[in-house]
């Protein structure tokens, strides 16, 4: 039980340091182009995940780890930052949501095919509220669309599920650090030469708050929030764990009122609030694969 609830904590901060990357990405945005953004915080984590691992001298994963590992980094690491960079470009970011709320929908599933989770039926009855509540959000904010946008978020949101899913089974294997690490690892031969290709001619007319939030979806967006966020899918199961996401697109609108002086409206409150009761609701219902597994075998050792 203790170890369930310091799951659901450390997916927590994980989604909490997630949130900043909507606001610190439309700073950055600003003065940096969305592709080279994209490259250069993964190769900037990349690199700070490679001294870790020298400076704890970590030993390599197995050859059974390395397409595990090659799966998180396609789908963490540069699908997702990617596919939503590109989609950005012919969306708007309140569109964007509508695709971001299924993405506890997407990792509950790949929990369910690459974790062996087995979730309640009444999970997925409030799963599938919370997402509905989100993109309904959206939707209303926005009723425009593109389909070359749409396929982009439809195509992030389903590698990004599986790069969850697939980073928290191998976490428990590796370590919650150590995934994300070698995954940044594992990308940096490619993030980094064509970041080092496409970046500014000159730094001179970047401005201040566009290196810091670099600064920030480099070291926390790509690092240190998935080190909470696999520990915390490892611990409380990937499927219940997972629906804290539901809560990102609206720390991240609220980090946005602070920073960018954006509208917060009464029905986002509302709403939030609904997506708290879900996530709540989803946390009692949701049972880790662990706890559901001694629950058979102390039924069978009664039986003997």
């Amino acid at each position: 039980m203790k170890k369930t609830s310091n799951g659901w904590m450390n997916g927590f901060i994980g989604v909490m340091i997630f949130s900043g990357s909507l606001p610190a990405t439309r700073l950055a945005v600003a003065d940096f182009d969305p592709v080279f953004l994209t490259l250069c915080r993964a190769a900037i984590a990349g690199v700070l995940a490679g001294a870790l691992l020298l400076l704890f001298r970590q030993s390599r994963p197995e050859r059974t780890d390395i397409v595990p590992l090659m799966i998180v980094a396609v789908g963490v690491v540069v699908g997702f930052p990617l596919l939503t960079a590109l989609a950005l470009q012919s969306v708007t970011s309140a569109h964007a949501i509508i695709f971001i709320g299924l993405l506890p929908l997407s990792t509950a599933i790949f929990g369910v095919i690459r974790g062996g989770e087995r979730p309640r039926p009444s999970f997925w009855i409030f799963s599938a509220a919370g997402s509905f509540l989100v993109a309904g959000y959206a939707l209303i904010q926005d009723g425009e669309a593109s389909p070359i946008g749409d396929v982009y978020m439809v195509a992030s949101i389903i590698i990004c599920g599986l790069g969850y899913a697939e980073g928290a089974r191998l976490s428990r294997k590796l370590g919650d650090w150590q995934v994300i690490c070698w995954a940044l690892v594992l990308s940096l031969p490619l993030m980094l030469p064509f970041s080092v290709y496409l970046s500014p001619d000159s730094w001179d007319d970047i401005g201040g708050p566009s290196l810091l939030s670099l600064a920030y979806v480099s070291l926390f967006s790509m690092l240190i929030g998935f080190i909470f966020w696999y520990r915390g899918l490892a611990q409380g199961g990937i499927a219940a764990v997972g629906q804290l996401q539901l809560l990102q697109p609206f720390f991240g609108l609220l980090l946005a009122a602070v920073f960018l002086h954006e509208e917060v409206g009464p029905t986002l409150i509302a709403v939030n609030i609904a997506v708290v009761l879900c996530v709540a609701a989803t946390r009692r219902v949701a049972r880790a694969p662990r706890m559901k597994a001694e629950t058979e075998d102390t039924r069978s050792d009664l039986t003997k």
